[in-house]
């Protein structure tokens, strides 16, 4: 297996971790944002230090300056980006949260051309087809911005800023403790904010250990180490749109765990984004190589 399709199969699986995710998220609502984030992203940081040890000891590996700035660097702008989400999906629907955060794989190219890197063509036909299918998957009503609406837009710039950041540091870095150190950080942080804004509750923590737990050990622990240690070998603007992905995997697991059901218009969206996956997995040309 080559390791162009490993990175790519790691982070489709860590979309799948992200969309089944969306259901435990819902706890975050009922015991303060900071307090849900805090916990769940520390308790991520945490169940990592046993392996960033061990994997330290057996392949002898040595601390550089990149693994400490990014996992620094993308702990903060992490902590930011899940403050932004949490808030703002108490401020407006689901649906809208949904399709807003997933426009991090608009920006993510938007970002990149802005700093001077060429952009594939078909590349952007499937950010816009991803897009079209997102919009489909997940809105619900009329599009009017709200609040809510403005703090999950603030998530999706953050988490196109955290892709990048990733894809600028995880080649030098070692993926493993890169990741516990970005949970140490941003889970600190929202502990820090959740005595300061919130008040925290043992007995609706203790409630909600599943859905913590959850979050906190697969979404946390491993799908963001899956994510970093993938970006080591994929462009940035094709691991967002597989990253996309976890829209489709959400309506999957709340269908088969909440027993939601998906509409015609929503099948047609998880068929468009699959399709801008696809597309964009295509070989390049003879002179792509300077280019995403």
């Amino acid at each position: 297996m080559s390791r162009h399709l490993r990175s790519h199969l790691l982070l489709l699986l860590t979309a799948m971790i992200w969309g089944i995710a969306f259901v435990a998220q819902k706890s975050g609502g009922v015991i303060g944002a900071f307090t849900y984030n805090g916990i769940r992203t520390f308790l991520g940081g945490l169940v990592l230090i046993p392996i960033v040890v061990y994997l330290m000891k057996v392949q002898h590996l040595k601390v550089n300056r990149a693994t400490i700035i990014g996992g620094i660097v993308c702990g903060i702008v992490l902590f930011v980006a899940s403050s932004f989400q949490q808030h703002g999906i108490n401020y407006t629907t689901a649906g809208k949260a949904g399709f807003i955060t997933s426009l991090y794989a608009v920006l993510v190219p938007v970002l990149l051309f802005v700093g001077g890197k060429k952009i594939r063509p078909i590349i952007w036909f499937c950010v816009v087809l991803g897009t079209i299918g997102l919009y489909l998957l997940t809105m619900q009503g009329s599009f009017t911005l709200e609040i809510g609406d403005l703090l999950v837009t603030g998530c999706a710039i953050c988490f196109a800023f955290h892709i990048i950041v990733i894809d600028y540091y995880s080649p030098q870095a070692i993926g493993v403790l890169m990741s516990c150190i970005q949970f140490l950080v941003a889970g600190g942080l929202g502990i820090i904010c959740m005595f300061l804004f919130e008040t925290p509750n043992l007995e609706g923590v203790m409630n909600n250990w599943i859905p913590i737990a959850y979050a906190g050990i697969c979404s946390c622990g491993i799908a963001y180490t899956l994510q970093i240690v993938a970006q080591a070998d994929a462009d940035p603007t094709q691991a967002s749109l597989i990253l996309c992905l976890e829209s489709v995997f959400s309506v999957i697991a709340g269908a088969l765990i909440l027993g939601e059901r998906m509409s015609f218009i929503n099948v047609i969206g998880c068929v468009l984004i699959f399709t801008a996956v696809v597309l964009s997995q295509l070989p390049e040309g003879e002179n792509e190589e300077t280019k995403l």
